[in-house]
């Protein structure tokens, strides 16, 4: 669902800054608030899980197209809404400026499509409601099944959100190539399904989490605290980043070559024997900008691994490469973050929320 910067106009570019970059300055501000010391190690390693996660574009049969996961859901789940927004703005970022992958300026919204509606929306209007009336001591396998529910009803609403807000960005941007009611068709079909795949990875890996460290997902209730782990934090989170190793520098190899759902539903996929659908030339349309123009000059330059790879080069170990470095590049700066800007500090005179051992 990554936007070009062919697909909006400057104005609903610029709209969409000041939306993300208001969310993000409200997600700052309660961060500090935050005493949990724990979630730093979390946040870094999870938002790596995701980045290694968005590489792994999984087909959508009888379509001709692909999805992949969004992880705001995700990361909400694990780290709260806030910190699972700023974890989703590293991913999308670094992926825009290392490996050009939605345009710069179409950042944020990209940033608003992918990361607001499965963080906060999902979060607030699912994920809460549905697990503050689990009770994890007591009915372990009632609390897993509302894991699945909240996962898949989560992932599925806030895909159909991002997906409508593309047609709706496009439609005010004036892409006349575009017509909101067939657009939206196309969108809103396709991300149902990469919506529902999506929600059963996020449940399988929240359920790991459930079994390994139940204190680590968020609105389970006080007595989450008590349930037994079946790992140490440190295991767990080993775990964690092997799977992100393993997933962005290995099965990223056998990624579908399919488009994904908005590529689809822009240009089909006419040489696999599937519609045309929008039928857009891919070398030439949506408008163009001078403001468009000096983003994708900005975003040539700071790209090193364009579309995953070694430039001018299909070798395989281009793609294992980029989903290591990548990995690793966003743990680091999710970090980094959390670190310059105090968030989860232990707070003086207070205790740690969870025991971490």
């Amino acid at each position: 669902m990554h936007m070009a910067d062919a697909l909006l106009a400057p104005a609903v570019a610029g709209t969409m800054y000041v939306l993300s970059g208001t969310a993000a300055g409200l997600s700052v501000r309660e961060l500090r608030k935050e005493n949990a010391p724990e979630k730093l190690p979390v946040m870094a390693v999870t938002s790596a899980l995701v980045f290694a996660g968005q590489m792994i574009n999984y087909t959508i049969p009888g379509t001709g197209s692909s999805g992949h996961l969004c992880g705001g859901m995700l990361l909400s789940a694990l780290l709260g809404p806030h910190a699972g927004f700023l974890s989703m703005i590293v991913i999308l970022t670094i992926q825009c400026l290392f490996f050009a992958d939605g345009g710069l300026m179409a950042l944020g919204a990209n940033v608003w499509n992918m990361a607001f509606y499965g963080c906060f929306l999902g979060y607030y209007l699912i994920w809460r409601p549905i697990m503050q009336g689990a009770s994890p001591e007591k009915d372990r396998a009632n609390t897993r099944v509302r894991i699945i529910v909240a996962s898949i009803l989560g992932c599925v609403i806030s895909l159909q959100l991002g997906a409508f807000s593309v047609v709706l960005e496009t439609s005010l941007s004036g892409i006349t190539d575009l017509p909101f009611v067939p657009f939206a068709g196309l969108m809103l079909p396709i991300h149902l399904a990469i919506g529902l795949i999506e929600g059963l990875i996020t449940s399988a890996v929240l359920l790991f989490v459930y079994e390994a460290r139940p204190e680590l997902l968020q609105e389970l209730g006080a007595e989450k605290a008590q349930l037994p782990a079946r790992r140490s934090l440190r295991t767990t989170i080993i775990v964690l980043a092997v799977t992100a190793a393993f997933v962005g520098g290995g099965l990223s190899l056998f990624a579908s070559s399919n488009p994904d759902g908005l590529e689809w539903a822009l240009f089909g996929n006419e040489e696999e024997g599937y519609a045309a659908n929008m039928g857009l030339d891919e070398e030439n349309f949506g408008k163009q900008s001078a403001v468009a123009e000096t983003a994708g000059r900005i975003q040539e330059t700071t790209s090193l691994l364009p579309d995953y790879a070694f430039k001018d080069s299909d070798s395989a170990a281009g793609t294992s490469f980029s989903g290591l470095i990548g990995s690793v590049l966003v743990a680091a700066v999710a970090a980094g973050i959390c670190i310059a800007g105090g968030f989860f500090r232990k707070k003086t005179g207070t205790s740690p929320k969870h025991q971490t051992t």
